[in-house]
């Protein structure tokens, strides 16, 4: 049979499928960085391998599974680092990026096998994991909530300032980092507090005085980070990027600021969720995007209560930790599927994500059958319905201002590390760390607000 030439629609339709799903490394100068050194690799795993299994003493059988499952989740990761996609970012490594996607995979196989166990299997397996879980009790049942609202005082609005409404604050500062749009953010954020009212039934910590949910929660802890979250994408977004080569710096505080800037993005996309030209398509994607966020916060809430895990313990930060990182490219991806016409699915971790968050989901309705009894179905339509409402009232007014003032001018890149270049003087100069062929960022309109910077740093 004839071999199928690939036209140019095909050409096309994979390199924007590999500019979402797995960034390439180009123009290298410190190529020890970036060579495989698969055979070394593999040779340091199997010696490590060998001395671990013939010099320790394995009489001790839960000293044996623990160190076996640490082994096999180690060698997953190392071959996750080998076969696995980049993802959207290359910074700081596109190796750290495959072993995220690595633990995602290996969390979304957990889920899995937790479907098929019973109640007393997973007790028994948490127990396993920390033998204080066995006195753990629900916040629920030790605490009470939404108490003598009426009672407004200093003392007691200060009382409320803690570790967790920090956590809230920080949390909507990566959100608003993550999302880049004021609209969405503030949408998410209402429709949130909304979430709360109508879960309120099944979840005793939902419920919360007017005041703290209102001033606290939505104007200060919301509203707080997301305006910290919008200055800090704007001041990225008004940066030229010039990334020199660290061979190219002579001075010794030069090359450890270029290390150090490593770690932060190589380029700064502004984002636009919706515009007047958009097809309903993309507004039934943004408002799936809507629910998806909203299911991975009940998640959160529903899995230490039903699990009976108090917030502070390693199994909920860890894990809020966790979705916070593998949401980043999740985002990224979701938003060149929607935005990008030539893109026609999403990305490999985009996929993972959403699998992970319906099995969340399905495993918190397995092992709480007792709590989902007590669910009034008239609250979760009422809930559907006022999410559809407010999305399409933001989305909305998201339309109503780009018509009214204007487009914006926005970059060509649909990731971090774009495979497009901007012409003009926005120059891009590779670094020996630079992780894209031809990245580069966009500028704010104004020339008084333009800021060149080499290395990230302004001049």
């Amino acid at each position: 049979m004839a071999a199928r030439t690939l036209s140019k629609d095909d050409v096309n339709y994979r390199m924007h499928f590999r500019m979402i799903n797995e960034q390439q490394v180009e123009d290298i100068t410190i190529d020890f960085f970036y060579k495989p050194h698969t055979i070394t690799l593999l040779t340091c795993t199997l010696l490590s391998l060998m001395y671990f299994a013939f010099t320790r003493d394995d009489s001790h059988q839960d000293s044996n599974l623990r160190l076996g499952i640490i082994v096999v989740i180690s060698f997953f990761l190392v071959i996750s680092v080998l076969a696995f996609p980049n993802g959207p970012f290359t910074r700081p490594h596109p190796a750290i990026w495959r072993i995220v996607f690595g633990l995602s995979v290996l969390y979304f196989l957990f889920l899995v096998f937790i479907i098929f166990l019973n109640w007393e299997q997973v007790k028994a397996l948490m127990y396993w994991l920390d033998p204080n879980l066995r006195y753990a009790k629900r916040e629920a049942d030790i605490m009470e909530y939404a108490v003598n609202c009426h009672v407004i005082t200093w003392e007691r609005i200060l009382s409320h300032f803690d570790i967790f409404a920090f956590s809230h604050f920080w949390g909507w500062g990566m959100k608003a980092l993550l999302i880049r749009s004021y609209g969405l953010c503030w949408t998410i954020s209402i429709t949130w507090e909304l979430t709360e009212l109508f879960f309120m039934h099944l979840l005793p910590n939902f419920a919360e005085c007017w005041w703290d949910q209102v001033i606290l929660d939505i104007l200060l802890c919301n509203g707080g980070g997301i305006w910290l979250g919008m200055t800090v994408c704007r001041f990225l977004e008004m940066r030229t990027y010039h990334w020199a080569s660290i061979k190219d710096i002579h001075s010794t505080t030069g090359k450890i600021k270029r290390a150090v800037l490593q770690f932060t993005p190589a380029s700064w996309t502004y984002v636009r969720w919706f515009d007047p030209k958009s097809s309903f398509q993309r507004l039934t994607g943004v408002y799936l995007f809507m629910i998806v966020w909203q299911l991975t916060e009940l998640n959160t809430f529903f899995l230490k209560h039903i699990f009976v895990f108090p917030a502070c313990h390693a199994l909920s930060w860890c894990r809020i930790l966790f979705i916070g990182i593998i949401t980043a490219p999740t985002v990224r991806q979701y938003y060149a599927y929607l935005t990008d016409t030539q893109c026609k699915r999403v990305g490999t971790q985009c996929w993972v994500f959403g699998a992970i968050a319906f099995l969340e989901a399905l495993a918190c309705i397995k092992f709480g059958q007792d709590l989902f009894s007590k669910t009034q179905i008239l609250y979760v339509i009422l809930w559907l319905l006022c999410v559809a409402f407010i999305t399409f009232l933001c989305l909305y007014g998201m339309v109503w201002y780009a018509e009214t003032y204007g487009p914006r001018e926005k970059s060509l890149s649909e990731c971090e590390d774009s495979i497009y270049a901007e012409s003009g003087d926005n120059e891009y100069v590779k670094g020996d760390f630079e992780t894209d062929s031809t990245a580069s960022t966009r500028r704010r309109g104004r020339s008084s607000g333009k800021s060149n910077s080499v290395n990230g740093v302004e001049k």
